[in-house]
């Protein structure tokens, strides 16, 4: 399967989550708004989803794919599978201690990581409440990770990225019976409803590692030779990615600080903003690393620099004119997903400028998801660390700075700034190291990208202008304005990208071919 291909897979099936993650949070917005009960929830989901991608995705599939990839090549399918299953043991023990210890000492953590909401005991008291019923979903999200990596070395990408769609249809579920009054308590009904969408994502992924023939039997924890061999290599990956999602729990602490909702306009900018980001930079993450692992045990060097750079050039080409359009248009954007209900204006125009300021970073975002499988294919899980260090001080640096004059907008744009000194530095390290070059394809098509993507925001930028009647009218009318100015905005950038050259139809032929 060609990467485009792949990428197209796990893209699909995550637009599809994306959608119905939009469906829920627009559920949210209506039921509970941007206040008390929102800023609670939201801090309760953050934490333990902290934790998952710490544990479960970012350190732990940095290190895990490309040995079990490897092993998978050199040593066949039933040596792979039982490391699999020594390491499912041991991190299902490790993460069952934290777990029972967090819930046990979550007021005290509490007080570290939302110290704004002290001065607010009811809403203390309840962030506590939720966090202590959805900090199970780590635990399950950590075995959903391990299987979702062994699936994804097969090259079985489906069912992995299809299982954030349970999540989103479980709390729908839970939103709707909260709305029609079966529910009586939104805060602990939507808790409750992640903490049970977790367990049925675990049952969707066992059931898929079944029919593809490798669920594995979970041994008695050991140390064993391999498993220290996965920790070690996890060490410094579990310090690069605690200095990503640090970077998430300072956002979280800074905004607490803030007046209420600050959370909350955070979050729901931060969603808007995950729809190009999950569907371009997870896809092209979760594809590319087993990928470069595999061409360069093999030794095929020329095949490995190609698919960096196709992944390269397939994360800008999908993300710079995203980023351009939620930059130009951000207020229409968020009235139409989420102004109804207890969401009002007030509420709308705040999320909408912290939405262009993550904007900013958005294709920073998705190539550091295309850089760093080049460190970590090759075993080097240290340098990506000491870049994501320098690039925290200069996030907090510029959060402490920025928000004193743009509040919760401040701290949106400083995470953006960050990402692209996180992103630059981890493609110079490479090019000096030898491990990517630049292809002319890649050198031809990025300044066509820009010019393109340019064009359109400042058309799509006139167009909310001229629309600006029915973009601020009832919710239908609302609607079809926005559907019409997204899909000129698209039609436009489609011809522009063609014109330009910024986009060929042979290439797109060629990545979409079998035999490519």
């Amino acid at each position: 399967m060609t990467l485009f291909r792949s990428i197209a897979t796990v893209g699909s099936w995550t637009m599809m989550s994306r959608v119905l993650g939009f469906a829920r949070d627009m559920l949210i917005a209506n039921v509970i708004g941007a206040g008390l009960i929102a800023d609670a929830f939201f801090v309760a989901f953050k934490f333990p989803n902290f934790f998952r991608r710490l544990f479960a995705e970012g350190a732990f599939n940095a290190a895990f794919v490309p040995l079990f990839a490897g092993r998978l090549t050199t040593d066949g399918r039933d040596a792979a599978i039982k490391f699999a299953g020594e390491v499912a043991s041991v991190l299902g023990t490790i993460l069952l201690v934290l777990s029972v210890a967090a819930i046990l000492t979550m007021p005290w953590l509490m007080v570290a990581i939302a110290p704004g909401f002290v001065d607010a005991p009811e809403k203390f008291d309840l962030t506590v409440d939720l966090t202590r019923i959805t900090f199970p979903y780590l635990m399950f999200m950590a075995l959903v990770a391990l299987m979702g990596g062994m699936l994804n070395s097969l090259q079985r990408f489906a069912a992995t990225a299809a299982a954030p769609i349970v999540l989103n249809i479980v709390l729908i579920s839970v939103l709707l019976g909260i709305r029609s009054g079966v529910l009586p308590h939104p805060g602990l009904g939507l808790a409750w409803g992640v903490a049970g969408a977790g367990l049925a994502q675990l049952l969707w992924i066992v059931y898929a590692c079944k029919r593809a023939d490798i669920l594995f039997v979970l041994p008695r924890p050991r140390l064993t030779p391999n498993v220290r061999r996965l920790l070690i290599l996890m060490a410094p990956a579990l310090l690069g990615a605690g200095v990503v999602q640090v970077n998430v729990v300072i956002d979280v602490i800074l905004a607490s600080t803030l007046r209420e909702g600050s959370v909350s306009f955070l979050y729901y900018a931060d969603r808007v903003n995950q729809l190009p980001l999950g569907v371009v930079g997870v896809a092209v993450g979760i594809t590319l690393l087993p990928l470069l692992t595999r061409q360069l045990r093999s030794g095929d060097l020329n095949a490995a620099q190609n698919s960096q750079n196709r992944a390269i050039e397939f994360a800008l080409t999908l993300t710079v004119p995203a980023a351009a359009a939620l930059v130009a248009i951000p207020g229409p954007i968020v009235t139409v997903l989420f102004q109804r209900g207890a969401f009002d204006p007030a509420a709308a125009e705040a999320t909408a400028g912290a939405l262009a300021a993550f904007a900013l970073g958005l294709p920073a975002y998705v190539l550091i998801k295309a850089l760093t499988p080049g460190y970590f294919a090759r075993e080097d899980t240290k340098t990506p660390v000491k870049i994501a260090v320098v690039a925290m001080i200069g996030n907090v640096v510029m959060a402490l700075a920025l928000m004193q004059v743009l509040a919760h907008v401040g701290i949106a744009l400083a995470t953006a700034l960050s990402a692209w000194m996180n992103a630059g530095a981890l493609g110079i390290i490479l090019v000096r190291r030898g491990h990517l070059t630049f292809d002319n394809r890649l050198k031809r098509i990025v300044p066509r990208l820009l010019l393109a993507s340019a064009t359109m925001a400042a058309a799509v930028w006139w167009g909310a202008g001229f629309l600006a009647e029915p973009l601020a009218a009832d919710e239908v009318r609302r609607i079809i304005a926005l559907a019409a100015l997204i899909t000129a905005g698209g039609a436009l950038f489609a011809a522009l990208a063609v014109v330009t050259g910024a986009v060929r139809m042979k290439d797109l032929r060629a990545a979409v071919s079998r035999r490519a």
